[in-house]
C-alpha cells in the first residue's frame, strides 16, 4: 500500500497551484486526502480539473486566500518574495516548503523512478507511467505535462512504484532519493541559474549522488554530454566506490541497452532494443528517433526496477503520446497541425526532423514563440539555425513568463540567425495575425508546428479556423 500524507501536508495551500508542477502534487495530496487549496492567476482546465478533486482554487494572488488554518503553504521558483499569500505565510509562521521537498515527501516509503535531463522528461515520465499502468502495477506518478490517455500530469496508486519527472532547472532534483533514476541528456540552459557547463555537469552528478544504495542510473550513451557525464561519473567512481550501477543506452556500440534499429511510419516508429541478450521490438505512438530513444530509456529504467522487460516493451506501445509533445490538433484543407513544446534548439531541431521524417513530401511550417529573454540571449542564434530547417517560419515576440525583459533581447536575435541560415522567416508581434500568416502559407499536403512553451499552444485552433474558412480548390 502506498503510504499516507506526509508531515504537515494536512491543509496545505499552493501559491501557482495551476502550474504543471504544482498541479500535480496537489492532485496527488488531494487524492491522498488532504484538504487542498491554491491560487493561480487565471482561470484553467487544470483549475476545474483541481476543484473536481474537491480543492479550493482562488484565481489572483491575495492574502485573504491563505486559510486560517493552512499547515504549509508550498512555492515553486517561479513565486516571487513579494507575493501577498507568501508574505502572509512568512507573517504568520505557516512553514514555506519547496514543491521539490513536497515532491520528495510524496515517495517516502516508495520505489521511485526519477526521470532527468535537458529535454525529453516529460515523455519518458509519461511513457513509463502509461505503460506501467497498462501492467496493472497501478503507480504513482507526478509529471510535467498532461497525458494524452489517462488525461492527467498525476495520481496517486496504490502500487510500490513511483515514477517522477526531476527537474534540473533549479537544482531541485537533488531533492529526490530515486531507487532508479534516468539521465536522457545534459546540455546548457536555464541560464538564470547555471553559468557554464561545468555547473551543469556538477549539478547532474550531485543528482546521481541521491540515487539509493544498490540503486540504477540508466544513461544516454549517444548525446554528447550525456557520454561526458558518465565518463565523470566513472572517473569519481575510481577514486571514491559507490553502491551504484551505471546502466547506458542508445545506439553507441558500447551501449549497455543497444538500440538496433528505428523505423519510422508515419506519426509512429518502430523501434528494437536489446536487453539483457533479448531483443524487443515495440511501436512508439510518437515520430522521431528522440521519443523512440526516449522508450528505450523507459524500458532500460522499468527492467532495472524488476519488471519484466518483454511486459514492459509490449505495454510501452499504449502510451499515445502527452498534450504539447508533437500533439495533433487536427487537420484542415488537406494541413495537419502538430502543437510542440520545443523551446530549446536541440528540442526544436528534433521535433523538425521527425515531422519531417512524417511529412510524406509535404513542407514544415512553423510558427514559434521564443520562452524566456535569458534563453533567446544565450540560445537565441542556434534556434534561427533550428529554424532554418523548416521550409519557412513565423517567429512571435518572446514569451517571458517569470522574467523581466533583457534590453536589446527580441525575437530579431533569432530572425536575424535564421535568415543568414538561409531560412525563410518572417517576425509578427500580433499573434492571430501570426496564425492567419502561417494559415495563409499552407498548402494541402503540408503540415503546421505551433512550438513553443508559452501560449502559442492556443494558436493551434486559429490556425485551423483560418484553414477551414478558406475557399476549397
Amino acid at each position: 500500500m502506498a503510504p499516507g500524507l506526509p508531515t504537515a501536508m494536512e491543509r496545505p495551500h499552493f501559491i501557482g497551484i495551476g502550474g504543471a508542477g504544482m498541479s500535480g502534487i496537489a492532485k496527488i495530496l488531494a487524492q491522498r486526502g488532504a484538504e487542498v487549496a491554491g491560487s493561480d492567476a487565471r482561470e484553467s482546465a487544470t483549475a476545474a480539473a483541481l476543484r473536481a478533486l474537491g480543492v479550493t482554487v482562488h484565481i489572483g494572488h491575495a492574502a485573504a486566500h491563505l486559510a486560517a488554518d493552512a499547515t504549509a503553504v508550498v512555492v515553486s521558483s517561479a513565486i516571487r518574495e513579494d507575493n501577498p499569500e507568501l508574505a502572509a505565510a512568512r507573517e504568520r509562521g505557516v512553514p514555506v516548503v519547496h514543491r521539490s521537498d513536497a515532491l520528495a515527501a510524496l515517495m517516502d516509503g516508495l520505489r521511485p523512478i526519477a526521470v532527468a535531463g535537458t529535454h525529453g522528461k516529460t515523455t519518458t515520465t509519461s511513457m513509463l507511467a502509461v505503460a506501467l499502468e497498462a501492467m496493472g502495477l497501478d503507480p504513482s506518478y507526478a509529471i510535467g505535462g498532461d497525458l494524452d490517455g489517462p488525461g492527467t500530469n498525476a495520481r496517486h496508486g496504490g502500487g510500490e512504484i513511483f515514477v517522477a519527472e526531476a527537474d534540473e532547472s533549479d537544482r531541485s532534483f537533488h531533492k529526490y532519493a530515486p531507487e532508479v533514476a534516468i539521465v536522457l541528456n545534459v546540455e546548457l540552459d536555464h541560464h538564470a541559474n547555471y553559468a557554464s557547463m561545468e555547473e551543469i555537469h556538477e549539478s547532474f552528478l550531485t543528482f546521481a549522488d541521491r540515487v539509493r544504495p544498490g540503486g540504477t542510473l540508466v544513461v544516454s550513451a549517444d548525446h554528447e554530454g550525456a557520454r561526458e557525464f558518465t565518463a565523470r561519473l566513472r572517473a569519481r567512481a575510481a577514486e571514491d566506490p559507490r553502491d551504484l550501477r551505471v546502466l547506458t543506452y542508445g545506439e553507441a556500440e558500447d551501449a549497455g541497452v543497444r538500440v538496433l534499429k528505428v523505423l519510422p511510419q508515419g506519426l509512429t516508429s518502430e523501434v528494437t532494443a536489446v536487453l539483457d541478450g533479448a531483443q524487443h521490438t515495440f511501436t512508439v505512438s510518437v515520430p522521431g528517433r528522440h521519443y523512440a530513444h526516449n522508450a528505450v530509456a523507459a524500458l532500460a529504467a522499468g527492467a532495472a526496477l524488476g519488471v519484466p522487460a518483454g511486459d514492459l516493451a509490449a505495454a510501452l506501445a499504449s502510451y499515445t503520446g502527452v498534450n504539447r509533445r508533437l500533439q495533433p490538433k487536427g487537420e484542415a484543407r488537406g494541413v495537419r497541425v502538430i502543437d510542440s513544446y520545443a523551446h530549446h534548439p536541440t528540442e526544436m531541431t528534433a521535433d523538425i526532423e521527425a515531422i519531417r521524417g512524417a511529412a510524406a513530401g509535404g513542407r514544415v511550417l512553423v510558427l514559434f514563440q521564443p520562452h524566456l529573454f535569458s534563453r533567446t540571449r544565450e540560445l537565441g542564434a542556434e534556434m534561427g539555425q533550428a529554424l532554418a530547417l523548416a521550409d519557412a517560419s513565423v517567429v512571435l515576440d518572446i514569451y517571458p513568463a517569470r522574467e523581466d525583459p533583457i534590453p536589446g533581447v527580441t525575437s530579431a536575435v533569432i530572425t536575424d540567425a535564421a535568415l543568414s541560415a538561409g531560412a525563410d522567416v518572417r517576425p509578427e508581434s500580433d499573434k492571430r495575425a501570426a496564425a492567419a500568416l502561417i494559415a495563409g502559407m499552407a498548402e494541402p499536403g503540408d503540415l503546421v508546428l505551433t512550438m513553443g512553451a508559452g501560449d502559442v499552444t492556443e494558436l493551434g485552433t486559429t490556425v485551423l479556423e483560418r484553414l477551414a474558412a478558406r475557399p476549397a480548390n
